[in-house]
């Protein structure tokens, strides 16, 4: 196979394909035709002599031979997108874009004042964000950061505090339940209620921990539903419904608690985390988009300042 310029583009194409896990996926990222990608994913092969990809109705996944190409390959397209990207260092703005992999209550309860205001600064960089309570491979996945909790970190990932600096788990159910049932005196207690659980998509369910006075208590209750992040206000909707309990971030309960939706219940028991990081891999040359997210994040009106200056005008606003 000679390589030249029309064959590095199918290479690109085929390492897009495989990243996004489909023609249709890597064709709405890119801005191309599946039909034009995956023409270019058998021409390909057809240089190359073999079969790269298998191909259903419901997925595309790589061969083997496809893995080991990819295996090699992903690190030179890697060394090409730095060389380019040098090039945003002569711009006045940086431009491109960044890919955050992210997970809901990120999505939900901080990131968008920091989102406004970055769009707002680089108005060039387009910022392409995943949804994902999974804890992924950043680099793998095609993204250049991701948002996660300290726990859940690798050790050779560089991490930046972004949004709250601390969160706590709260608990709480209807009041017509607790009528209904008994109010919980002690953690334990829940081992005799109705939770609404909550579980990652790869099925682990979310275990119950709670801690007190230095005591630290984790509990697997049962009850009548149990639901992934991606839709937890249905859990939470079950909550004021009247079906259980629910443990799940403050932040995701507190119109509810304020409302009276929703009672709270062993406040003294609920446990308090440091709050997320922006994490990416520590390679030397960083892609300008991600280089300006994390300065931007970094800067001394950073992302903390950014959402408290977000909530207490959410706030003035709710008065008047």
């Amino acid at each position: 196979m000679t390589t030249d310029l029309h064959s590095l583009a199918d290479l690109s194409t085929f390492a897009l394909v495989v990243q996004h896990r489909g023609f249709r996926q890597a064709a709405r990222a890119s801005g191309q035709s599946a039909s034009a990608l995956s023409e270019a994913v058998r021409r390909l092969e057809s240089q190359l002599g073999i079969r790269l990809l298998l191909r259903t109705t419901r997925s595309v996944t790589p061969t083997e031979a496809g893995a080991l190409l990819l295996s090699r390959l992903q690190p030179a397209l890697n060394d090409v997108a730095s060389a380019l990207d040098v090039l945003n260092d002569l711009r006045d703005s940086p431009r491109g874009t960044l890919r955050l992999n992210v997970p809901v209550s990120a999505a939900l309860f901080f990131l968008q004042p920091i989102v406004d205001q970055f769009m707002r600064k680089y108005p060039d960089i387009l910022l392409d964000i995943v949804i994902d309570n999974n804890f992924v491979d950043v680099v793998a996945s095609g993204c250049d950061a991701g948002i996660r909790y300290g726990e859940r970190l690798e050790q050779d990932m560089i991490a930046v505090p972004i949004g709250p600096l601390t969160q706590r788990f709260a608990v709480a159910a209807a009041p017509a339940y607790l009528a209904r049932r008994g109010i919980p005196e002690h953690p334990r207690d829940l081992l005799q209620h109705a939770c609404l659980r909550g579980k990652f998509l790869s099925g682990a369910i979310f275990p119950w921990e709670f801690e007190r006075d230095g005591q630290k208590l984790s509990l697997d209750p049962s009850g009548p539903l149990i639901v992934t992040p991606t839709v937890m206000d249905l859990a939470v909707n079950a909550a004021v419904a009247g079906h259980g309990v629910i443990y799940l971030f403050e932040e995701w309960l507190a119109p509810y608690i304020a409302s009276g939706q929703l009672q709270p219940i062993l406040q003294d028991w609920w446990l308090s985390f440091s709050g997320p990081f922006l994490y990416y891999s520590g390679r030397r040359h960083l892609p300008a988009p991600l280089r300006a997210f994390v300065d931007f994040i970094r800067a001394p009106d950073g992302a903390d300042h950014k959402l408290a200056t977000a909530v207490k005008k959410k706030k003035t606003s709710e008065k008047h």
